[in-house]
């Protein structure tokens, strides 16, 4: 295999894993930050969210969505094998030919394809277009029209450096981050209400995914891409450095929870804290009652 065709399929392969992770809503992913929930007795809460937001879509998606179409518009020789040692062979012209005269029937077929996943993209992002040189500052700008998001500033690659903070009534569940049109399935925090006066919180934004960070899987894909010598090439694609502070403070009872050290006292009330990094094995999660 050439070390052209290798790029290729990597391009192709890493941009397949990317759109497959859209699909799945892993869009968003926490990098280094402070977070605090905060639960009052008579269900007042508030919360706060300072530090990085990455936005899979935005971090060189459109770069592997450009790449894996060129791979799509030249034409790679495939291998050809002995019919009895199954040991791949160089091909004969007539079977070349043959390659060649499938790949270009198959040529509008590629094409609506290629505008499936384009529009794919789109629905997932509420319809921005990764592609546009504009949609980082359109996505920022989306943000802070929404309650509760003081500053936005998009640093690049994908990375937002943020500020959240809001306050109200728990009089029904709070999930953060939610993004207006866009998929809240891979959220960073629940407060679940349950209606015997408790509320659950589960972070499973802030660990690593049991399977692995989505971010590096996908990254994963584009491993086998190699330099023009051969050698394999470090792969560009940022991956978060999950690296954070998650505080729960509450006057109410604490049933349970996963933190190390369980709850310390303080003026303010019962504070549970979990840091957050890549070796975290197990995402926070507490159950408290906020009734007597």
């Amino acid at each position: 295999m050439t070390i052209a065709t290798t790029i290729r399929r990597a391009a192709a392969a890493g941009f397949a894993c990317a759109a497959a992770l859209l699909l799945t809503g892993c869009l968003l992913a926490p990098g280094t930050f402070t977070s605090q929930l905060e639960l009052r007795k008579g269900g007042t809460f508030s919360y706060s969210y300072d530090g990085e937001i990455y936005l899979l879509a935005l971090s060189k998606l459109a770069d592997l969505g450009n790449a894996a179409e060129d791979a799509a518009d030249e034409f790679v020789e495939q291998a050809c094998y002995d019919d009895d040692t199954f040991e791949e062979r160089a091909c004969a012209e007539d079977e070349l030919a043959e390659q060649k005269s499938n790949w270009e029937q198959r040529a509008e077929e590629r094409k609506r394809e290629r505008e499936r996943e384009a529009e794919m993209t789109r629905a997932m992002l509420g319809g921005i277009d990764p592609a546009d040189p504009e949609a980082a500052q359109e996505f920022a700008e989306r943000l802070q029209r929404q309650a509760g998001w003081e500053s936005v500033e998009y640093k690049g690659d994908g990375l937002f450096q943020v500020s959240f903070r809001i306050a109200g009534n728990l009089g029904h569940d709070f999930v953060f981050p939610t993004i207006e049109r866009l998929p809240t399935f891979n959220f960073f925090v629940l407060a679940a209400k349950r209606d015997n006066g408790t509320v659950r919180i589960d972070a499973p934004g802030f660990a690593p995914q049991s399977s692995g960070s989505p971010f590096r899987e996908m990254m994963a894909g584009m491993a086998g891409a190699v330099a023009s010598d051969g050698s394999a090439e470090e792969d560009t694609l940022p991956a978060p450095e999950l690296n954070g502070t998650f505080r729960v403070v509450t006057d109410g009872e604490i049933l349970a929870n996963n933190t190390d050290e369980g709850p310390s006292e303080t003026p303010a009330g019962s504070v549970l804290e979990w840091k957050v990094t890549e070796r975290t094995q197990v995402a926070p999660t507490a159950l408290i009652k906020l009734t007597d």
